[in-house]
């Protein structure tokens, strides 16, 4: 089997992060996304690195999976957690080792960013597949739940 290389994405992946965005949105949590705003939230998070950085897995040259990273300040460790989003597989390429290399890559270079202290996603409640894969490679469940206050705009 080839190797799974990861690279940093361009404006050039827009469309495949969308379109993966909302597949994953579909496939999770039965929701539909409004295809202008995420269009436009990826390219938002592409222009600005302080916004959000994504990674693509490629696989034989093709797109196979991405995942976004984001950050949060702690006062409490005095340092950077660097959180997990938009994790997506492309539904051939699953069991192949795609989300463990993305993640493989993102710890080697958080352990090599100063002033990173961990790692953190979130996961549905009920994917359990998920989080027995996040386990695997040793995280934890941290035991907060997400509460959210959602502003609808437009």
């Amino acid at each position: 089997m080839s190797p799974i290389t990861i690279r940093v994405a361009t404006p050039a992946d827009l469309e495949t992060l969308a379109r993966w965005a909302e597949a994953m949105a579909l496939e999770t949590e039965a929701k539909v996304l409004d295809a202008a705003t995420i269009r436009g939230g990826i390219a938002a998070g592409l222009a600005d690195p302080h916004k959000a950085r994504y990674l693509v897995a490629e696989h034989d040259g093709r797109a196979v999976g991405t995942l976004m990273l984001t950050t949060e300040w702690s006062d409490w460790r005095n340092g950077w957690w660097w959180w997990i989003q938009s994790v997506f597989v492309a539904e051939d390429a699953r069991r192949l080792g795609v989300f463990r290399a993305l993640y493989a890559h993102v710890e080697r270079e958080a352990h090599a960013t100063p002033g990173v202290c961990g790692l953190r996603l979130y996961v549905e409640n009920d994917n359990a597949r998920a989080q027995a894969t996040y386990a695997a490679l040793g995280m934890r469940d941290a035991h907060y739940r997400v509460f959210e206050a959602e502003f609808r705009r437009g």
